[in-house]
């Protein structure tokens, strides 16, 4: 059996690779093939919270910290807020894009608590944010004016050298961008502009894609195709384009498979589940405070302390992201240690039922995508393999014009049709 977890406080960083990686570097022709950075030109950086208690698994403990911050003062509200150099108090800062947030300093006007957003902290994870632009050390405002259907952002995933698991993930809620080992990825949205206007794409790909495999190629379809066959590389994700156009449809239903389940059934409207009437349930109670989390591979169990769920798949227990496994890291937000009196030891007192749910969930969404890991490793190597040659390179994409992208399409649209709220109530000029 595979070692346990001590969640609280596990350091991402010291775990050991899951497995080795297909060898990528042997492939051929590798270098030679463009990156996604060219092809989906317009890139963020990750958000940056700069503190960890505006985030939580349930608005009722992000409304908790909110009043009793602004119930505090004076230097106790100070140590409470957590300043960084990038926020503090007293800092002035413009409104979220599309949030009814305060933009007065939050020391003078705190304001009502706003209603906490759905965000991806990490792979898989979704919790919630307070949105007050007056928290977050590094909102990323450009990526606030894009959200909303049918948007969905790809996740580039740090590289981590033999490390197993996608290079790409996709989530329709806004992400945070961080990789589990704390290495830096890029996210990168679909659409330019809302409501799914302007792809995120090189101009001129979608036509060449339709030309090379003889039917119009929509945004959606290019998403699918790069998530089941991405390949990491040093220098990011690197895409093949087959020649085959049996390859290209194979990939494209595969990765509208993978996407529907990492949106938890947003594209086909049917929640995930397990073949065969399989169905992870609870056999033994959570304990109130579990604290360590393991895994029993001959009953197939989750181990939560003395409870336990079961059927889980080995390919759920197993599934990583960025050399960590995703259950692990899922479980650690929710039971690290906090400083006493700090606002993040502000939480539930015992495990909410809500939590089992979202685990449940959780393992099934990871038990099909590691179902088919396989068959997503060996779909690259497919499409760059001699039956398949002719990968198009980046000389075949720069002839037909759609390499290098135009500086334009790596900087966000220009979508502002209202005008947006500045610090202390001003309004901004456009």
């Amino acid at each position: 059996m595979r070692g346990v977890t001590e969640a609280p406080g596990a350091n991402n960083a010291d775990l050991p690779p899951l497995a080795d990686a297909p060898p990528v570097a042997d492939l051929p022709l590798l270098d030679d093939l463009p990156l996604l950075d060219e092809l989906m030109p317009w890139s963020v950086a990750p958000l940056r919270f700069g503190r960890s208690w505006i985030v939580a698994p349930d608005a009722r403990t992000l409304r908790s910290r909110w009043d009793r911050l602004a119930a505090a003062e004076g230097a106790e509200r100070e140590a409470l807020f957590h300043p960084s150099r990038a926020r503090t108090p007293s800092s002035a800062v413009a409104a979220l894009p599309g949030q009814r947030t305060g933009t007065a300093r939050w020391a003078r006007e705190p304001g009502p608590c706003p209603e906490p957003v759905r965000v991806a902290r990490g792979p898989f994870d979704e919790q919630l944010l307070l949105p007050d632009h007056r928290l977050i050390d590094t909102a990323r405002p450009e990526l606030w004016r894009v959200v909303g259907e049918p948007q969905l952002f790809a996740v580039e995933q740090g590289y981590v050298p033999g490390a197993a698991g996608p290079a790409l993930l996709v989530t329709s809620a806004l992400p945070e961008g961080r990789s589990p080992a704390g290495r830096p990825g890029r996210i990168r949205p679909l659409f330019r502009r809302p409501g799914g206007l302007e792809p995120n794409l090189a101009p001129g790909l979608l036509g060449f894609l339709g030309g090379r495999y003889g039917h119009e190629v929509d945004a959606l379809e290019w998403l699918a195709w790069t998530v089941a066959a991405a390949l990491p590389s040093p220098a990011g994700c690197r895409v093949p384009l087959p020649a085959d156009p049996e390859v290209w449809a194979a990939g494209v239903a595969l990765g509208r498979d993978l996407v529907d389940v990492q949106v938890r059934g947003a594209l086909s409207g049917a929640k995930p589940r397990l073949p065969g009437g399989r169905r992870p349930y609870v056999r033994a109670a959570v304990p109130p405070r579990p604290g360590a989390l393991t895994y029993d591979p001959a009953d197939e169990a989750l181990c939560l302390d003395e409870g336990r769920i079961s059927p889980v798949p080995a390919e759920a227990w197993e599934f990583g992201v960025g050399g960590a496994r995703v259950l692990e890291q899922w479980f650690a937000h929710r039971t690290a240690p906090a400083e006493p009196g700090s606002l993040d030891a502000i939480g539930p007192a015992v495990w909410p039922q809500e939590w089992t749910s979202e685990l449940l969930d959780l393992v099934t969404v990871l038990a099909l995508l590691g179902a088919r890991e396989p068959e997503r490793a060996a779909l690259a190597s497919e499409a760059l393999a001699p039956a398949g040659a002719g990968s198009a390179g980046r000389e075949e994409l720069r002839a037909a014009g759609v390499l290098p992208p135009p500086a334009g399409s790596r900087r966000p649209a220009s979508v502002l049709d209202h005008q947006e709220e500045g610090p202390e109530g001003q309004f901004m000029l456009l």
